[in-house]
Protein backbone atom coordinates (compact mmCIF):
# COMPACT_ATOMS: atom_id res chain seq x y z
CA UNK A 1 0.00 0.00 0.00
CA UNK A 2 1.35 3.40 -0.91
CA UNK A 3 1.99 6.08 1.67
CA UNK A 4 -0.72 8.33 0.20
CA UNK A 5 -3.32 5.55 0.35
CA UNK A 6 -2.39 4.78 3.95
CA UNK A 7 -2.71 8.46 4.89
CA UNK A 8 -6.12 8.58 3.20
CA UNK A 9 -7.36 5.53 5.11
CA UNK A 10 -6.05 6.90 8.40
CA UNK A 11 -7.77 10.26 7.82
CA UNK A 12 -11.01 8.47 6.90
CA UNK A 13 -10.74 6.44 10.10
CA UNK A 14 -10.12 9.67 12.03
CA UNK A 15 -13.24 11.24 10.57
CA UNK A 16 -15.31 8.15 11.37
CA UNK A 17 -13.95 8.17 14.92
CA UNK A 18 -14.94 11.85 15.18
CA UNK A 19 -18.46 11.09 13.95
CA UNK A 20 -18.83 8.20 16.37
CA UNK A 21 -17.42 10.25 19.25
CA UNK A 22 -19.67 13.22 18.61
CA UNK A 23 -22.64 10.89 18.17
CA UNK A 24 -21.95 9.12 21.46
CA UNK A 25 -21.58 12.45 23.24
CA UNK A 26 -24.86 13.64 21.75
CA UNK A 27 -26.88 10.55 22.66
CA UNK A 28 -25.49 10.64 26.20
CA UNK A 29 -27.60 13.77 26.75
CA UNK A 30 -31.17 13.09 27.92
CA UNK A 31 -32.86 15.26 25.29
CA UNK A 32 -31.06 13.67 22.36
CA UNK A 33 -31.43 10.18 23.82
CA UNK A 34 -35.17 10.80 24.00
CA UNK A 35 -35.11 11.71 20.29
CA UNK A 36 -33.12 8.62 19.33
CA UNK A 37 -34.58 5.87 21.55
CA UNK A 38 -37.79 7.51 22.83
CA UNK A 39 -36.54 6.91 26.36
CA UNK A 40 -33.72 8.16 28.55
CA UNK A 41 -30.90 5.68 29.26
CA UNK A 42 -29.75 4.98 32.79
CA UNK A 43 -27.09 7.17 34.34
CA UNK A 44 -24.54 4.34 34.01
CA UNK A 45 -25.33 4.00 30.29
CA UNK A 46 -25.07 7.77 29.80
CA UNK A 47 -21.68 7.72 31.55
CA UNK A 48 -20.53 4.88 29.26
CA UNK A 49 -21.68 6.81 26.20
CA UNK A 50 -19.79 9.91 27.38
CA UNK A 51 -16.61 7.88 27.88
CA UNK A 52 -17.02 6.32 24.43
CA UNK A 53 -17.47 9.81 22.97
CA UNK A 54 -14.30 11.09 24.60
CA UNK A 55 -12.42 7.97 23.48
CA UNK A 56 -13.63 8.44 19.89
CA UNK A 57 -12.49 12.04 19.79
CA UNK A 58 -9.10 11.20 21.31
CA UNK A 59 -8.71 8.31 18.85
CA UNK A 60 -9.40 10.74 16.01
CA UNK A 61 -6.65 13.02 17.29
CA UNK A 62 -4.24 10.10 17.50
CA UNK A 63 -5.03 9.04 13.94
CA UNK A 64 -4.54 12.59 12.68
CA UNK A 65 -1.21 12.78 14.50
CA UNK A 66 -0.16 9.51 12.83
CA UNK A 67 -0.66 11.08 9.41
CA UNK A 68 0.94 14.52 9.71
CA UNK A 69 3.07 16.77 11.89
CA UNK A 70 1.43 18.16 15.02
CA UNK A 71 0.37 21.61 13.78
CA UNK A 72 -1.30 20.25 10.64
CA UNK A 73 -2.75 17.24 12.48
CA UNK A 74 -4.46 19.43 15.07
CA UNK A 75 -5.92 21.60 12.32
CA UNK A 76 -7.26 18.56 10.46
CA UNK A 77 -8.58 17.12 13.73
CA UNK A 78 -10.46 20.32 14.60
CA UNK A 79 -11.91 20.51 11.09
CA UNK A 80 -12.99 16.85 11.11
CA UNK A 81 -14.49 17.25 14.58
CA UNK A 82 -16.44 20.28 13.41
CA UNK A 83 -17.71 18.42 10.36
CA UNK A 84 -18.63 15.44 12.51
CA UNK A 85 -20.52 17.66 14.96
CA UNK A 86 -22.46 19.22 12.07
CA UNK A 87 -23.28 15.79 10.64
CA UNK A 88 -24.54 14.57 14.02
CA UNK A 89 -26.56 17.78 14.55
CA UNK A 90 -28.19 17.51 11.13
CA UNK A 91 -28.89 13.82 11.70
CA UNK A 92 -30.56 14.63 15.03
CA UNK A 93 -32.70 17.25 13.26
CA UNK A 94 -33.62 15.10 10.27
CA UNK A 95 -33.47 11.38 11.18
CA UNK A 96 -32.52 10.97 14.86
CA UNK A 97 -33.19 7.22 14.85
CA UNK A 98 -30.25 6.72 12.49
CA UNK A 99 -27.98 7.35 15.47
CA UNK A 100 -29.20 4.12 17.04
CA UNK A 101 -26.49 2.38 15.04
CA UNK A 102 -23.88 3.93 17.35
CA UNK A 103 -25.26 2.16 20.44
CA UNK A 104 -27.54 -0.72 19.49
CA UNK A 105 -27.29 -2.17 23.01
CA UNK A 106 -29.24 0.73 24.57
Amino acid sequence: MSEAALATYLLLAAWLASVAGMGWLAVSMPGHAQQVWERIPSSAMARLLRWLGVAGIIAALGLCLAVDHASMAVLVWVMSSTGAALLVAFTLAWRPRWLRVLAPWV
